[in-house]
């Protein structure tokens, strides 16, 4: 259940119950695997289950207890109790604090339990993960992603209102940096624009602001440096972050001035092997197949070699994430999942294209949550 939305445009808010739900789910799933429980420590998965964000990780540990059968606890710091019992799913679970004179371990170690192989968050320092094992040797370890990679991918209406509204604002931000002049000025000048951008339309967090201009468009993964952008340069955009706390993230790749018919041509095949991998998007599909989907396009034109990376992400309260769409991935697709649709080709020394969208599994296929045109635009 949750509370009426009191600023016009806001999602409306996550509640307890909807945080109870998830930490049960995340207990529950833990046990089906086989594991003891789960714990995690602070970053994106505790976020997703608790709703609560410690202002900074450090050395004193703060950490969640999922065991099925247990009520779910939060250890924490005594100075940082008060923010954490504010937190909108706090009434979910127990907390409890420690102080310093107090070993947080031992406290962790007996809500543990002396064996059991557990799952622990990515986000978990060492420093922590190594003092509990210590205090456990006959426990043992996963990481979060590879225990349990599908609890986070399945997302519910109100996370994809989220993703919706960040998706839209992306695709607001594309718009609007078609109109302005790319000619002449560094490919930073135009990440600035998109992060400025990004923000005007929401976004709370700016993760990336790809501008791959020429040459530079060859290498997926570019920062936006100091080359300036001339005419006849093919330009990859990719950018994105988190709004309302959930992620965007699209590729567009724009042409200053009128293209060649040979950019045309790999272009038009990118978006074709883009749109045949979202063609292939089902529920009961497999991962991998919406990768060869739209690798077998650009493979069938002879440049599968420059089709360097996996086709797609998922994406949610980060924006790279499980599922991941590449070969060998064998998950099921279930409706709500969202993930990236992303091909691309790269020639070295010459220019990259790539078009991506954020798509969901809908209950007879897939809906795209970015919108906006896939042709090659042209800008000045």
């Amino acid at each position: 259940m949750t509370s009426p939305s009191t600023t016009p445009g806001q999602p409306l808010p996550f509640t307890a119950d909807d945080y109870r739900a998830r930490m049960a789910l995340a207990a529950e799933a833990a046990d089906a695997a086989g594991l003891a429980g789960v714990f995690v420590a602070p970053g994106p998965d505790l976020v997703h289950l608790t709703g609560y964000r410690p202002t900074a990780a450090t050395e004193r540990l703060t950490l969640l207890v999922l065991r099925a059968g247990h009520d779910p606890v939060l250890v924490v710091p005594a100075l940082e109790a008060a923010d954490a019992a504010h937190a909108a799913g706090a009434s979910a679970l127990t907390l409890r604090d420690w102080t310093d004179a107090v070993d947080p371990y031992a406290v962790s170690a007996r809500l543990l339990g002396p064996n059991g192989r557990f799952a622990v968050s990515d986000n978990t320092w060492a420093l922590h993960l190594l003092a509990l094992q210590d205090l456990l040797p006959s426990t043992s370890y996963a990481s979060l992603t590879s225990a349990l990679p599908m609890l986070r991918a399945v997302k519910d209406a109100a996370e994809l209102e989220r993703l919706a509204a960040a998706g839209a604002a992306a695709d607001a931000t594309y718009e609007r940096i078609l109109k302005v002049r790319f000619s002449g000025r560094r490919e930073t000048d135009v990440a600035a624009d998109l992060a400025s951008l990004l923000r005007e339309h929401g976004h709370e967090q700016v993760d990336f602001t790809v501008v791959g201009s020429g040459p530079n468009g060859a290498n997926p993964h570019h920062e936006a440096g100091t080359r300036v952008i001339e005419r006849g340069d093919m330009v990859v955009l990719d950018f994105g972050g988190l709004k309302h706390g959930y992620g965007s993230d699209t590729s567009r790749t724009v042409h200053v001035g009128e293209p060649t018919a040979e950019e045309q041509s790999v272009h038009d095949l990118v978006r074709e092997a883009q749109e045949a991998g979202f063609g292939a998007v089902r529920p009961g599909a497999a991962c991998q197949d919406v990768d060869r989907a739209a690798r077998a396009v650009i493979t069938e034109a002879g440049l599968g070699e420059r089709f360097i990376h996996r086709t797609g992400h998922g994406i949610g309260v980060t924006t790279h994430e499980p599922p991941y769409m590449i070969e060998g991935e064998e998950q099921p697709l279930v409706p709500g999942m969202c993930f990236s649709v992303e091909p691309g080709v790269y020639l070295p020394g010459r220019f990259g294209v790539r078009i991506e969208d954020i798509v969901t599994v809908t209950e007879d296929g897939g809906r795209r949550l970015n919108t906006t045109p896939r042709e090659l635009a042209v800008v000045e």
